[in-house]
């Protein structure tokens, strides 16, 4: 792995590491205000217990990608990721919010593809079969 790619999957590691962490601990914390918090949930349709479940993947997801070891486990962290921020923008394109509202998980979104595509080759599945 090259330094540069390796800069690279660490800062979009980092920075996807915060803003899990971030609105898991607000989805843990059933915040009222703010994004991803209990008034935007029902806001979005969904009963506000989903925000405890989000909370605890993003958490749970945080660490997978973080620790060493256990690729499989990283591929499905990175596919919960995926799925978790391609729900939130659809959910409020669905919805009719403003494309502001989009913004925030189509950042984590991306981060998590740069993270997922530039992740060294000991954090990839393919490194165990060879």
């Amino acid at each position: 792995m090259t330094k540069r790619n390796r800069i690279i999957y660490w800062i979009a590691t980092g920075w996807l590491a915060l803003g899990m962490i971030s609105t898991g601990a607000g989805q843990l914390l059933k915040a009222k205000a703010g994004q991803g918090g209990a008034d935007m949930i029902t806001h979005l349709g969904y009963p506000v217990y989903i925000l405890t479940l989000l909370g605890i993947w993003k958490m749970l997801g945080v660490l997978a990608v973080l620790i060493p070891k256990y690729p499989l486990v990283k591929e499905w962290a990175y596919a919960g990721f995926f799925f978790v921020m391609t729900g939130a923008i659809f959910s409020h394109a669905a919805s009719g919010d403003p494309v502001t509202s989009i913004l925030p998980a189509s950042l984590l979104l991306v981060l998590s593809a740069l993270s997922w595509y530039f992740r060294p080759a000991d954090r990839k599945i393919i490194s165990i079969h060879q």
